[in-house]
C-alpha cells in the first residue's frame, strides 16, 4: 500500500507519560493512528470534546516509528505501554502497514511492555513479537467483546471482527502464554445487558483460555456521541427505553447492573477467572518489576 494515498496528519509526540502507573500497569500511552473505521454505534472517541473530525476515516501520524524510536530512546524509565484507548492499534491498514507491529518491535528492542486493547483478530498476527516482549516485560492483551451473538455484534459492530473470531485470535494468544482476557465493554442498557449475553461471554473466555474478565455493567454518552448512537439505534423500543430512562446522562448504567455483577462475579470465581482491576493489573507485573505501584 502506497502511503502517499493513505490520509496523514502530523505530530510531534506518540509516547505520552502517564501520571501514575494506571489500569493494567500502564505507564505510557501510545496511539499511531486516529480515528477509526470499525464503526461500533457507541464508540466513546466520537464525542465532541475531542475533536476527531471525519472520525470513520483512519489517518496515520507522520513519521510515527521514526517518532517512536527518538522517544522510548530518550526515555529515562522503561514501563509498559498501552495503546488502543482512542484508535485501534488493529485497524484495516495495520494488515499492510504494520506500523504496529514496527513499533511492538521497537518496544522489545528497548525494553519496554506492551498493553493492547483491540476489537480485531489481527492482533493475533503479531503473537511472536509480544512473545518476545514477554520474555523480559510485562505483555496483556484485551478484547473488547460486546455481544456473544455475532449476529447482534454486526448490528452494533458492523465492520470488525466477529466475536466468534476476536475469541479464536484469543485462543492463539492464549495458547503461546500471553495474558489474555476479556473487556465486556460496554454493557449496552435494554440490549446487550441481560443475564444469557454476560454469562455467555464470561464461558466463552474461560474456554478460549482467557485469564480474567472485566466490565462496569453500562455505558457513557457524550455529545456528539449520544447523537451517533441514537440515530444508529435500529432496535427504536431500545432507543425510547433508553432515552426515557437516562435523557441526556453522561453515565448510563444498566438498570440490572447490580444483579448482573452479582452473576458475572460469582461465574468468574467458578471458573476461575480474576475481574478486579487491582488483582488483573498485580498479576500483569508479577515477576517483571519490584517497584512501588499504585493499584486500583
Amino acid at each position: 500500500m502506497n502511503l502517499e494515498n493513505i490520509p496523514m496528519i502530523p505530530a510531534k509526540t506518540i509516547v505520552t507519560k502517564l501520571a501514575s502507573t494506571g489500569w493494567f500497569g500502564v505507564d505510557y500511552n501510545m496511539n499511531i493512528y486516529r480515528g477509526c473505521s470499525h464503526g461500533c454505534i457507541y464508540c466513546d472517541s466520537r464525542s465532541d470534546c475531542y475533536r476527531n473530525v471525519d472520525f470513520d476515516t483512519v489517518k496515520v501520524k507522520e513519521n510515527a516509528l521514526q517518532i517512536i524510536r527518538n522517544e522510548l530512546r530518550r526515555k529515562v524509565k522503561t514501563g509498559v505501554i498501552g495503546s488502543g484507548s482512542m484508535s485501534d492499534p488493529y485497524n484495516p491498514l495495520e494488515e499492510t502497514l504494520k506500523l504496529t507491529r514496527n513499533s511492538l518491535e521497537l518496544m522489545n528492542a528497548f525494553g519496554f511492555g506492551a498493553s493492547i486493547c483491540t476489537k480485531s483478530a489481527l492482533v493475533a498476527r503479531d503473537v511472536d513479537v509480544l512473545s518476545d516482549i514477554k520474555t523480559d516485560s510485562p505483555v496483556i492483551v484485551k478484547f473488547s467483546i460486546t455481544a456473544a451473538c455475532d449476529e447482534l455484534s454486526k448490528k452494533i459492530e458492523p465492520f470488525v471482527s466477529t466475536t466468534s473470531e476476536r475469541f479464536e485470535a484469543l485462543a492463539r494468544l492464549a495458547e503461546k502464554g500471553i495474558f489474555t482476557g476479556v473487556w465486556i465493554n460496554p454493557v449496552l442498557p435494554f440490549l446487550t445487558d441481560t443475564e444469557e449475553n454476560i454469562l455467555a461471554l464470561v464461558r466463552m473466555a474461560k474456554e478460549a483460555g482467557a485469564k480474567f474478565v472485566i466490565t462496569f455493567m453500562g455505558m457513557t454518552l457524550r455529545s456528539g456521541n449520544r447523537e451517533y448512537y441514537y440515530e444508529h439505534l435500529s432496535d427504536l423500543e431500545v432507543r425510547a427505553k433508553h432515552i426515557k430512562r437516562f435523557g441526556n446522562s453522561y453515565v448510563c448504567t444498566s438498570p440490572k447492573a447490580k444483579k448482573l455483577w452479582n452473576i458475572f462475579k460469582k461465574e468468574c470465581e467458578r471458573l476461575g477467572l480474576l475481574y478486579e482491576m487491582k488483582a488483573i493489573t498485580a498479576h500483569n507485573l508479577m515477576g517483571y518489576t519490584d517497584r512501588q505501584m499504585t493499584l486500583f
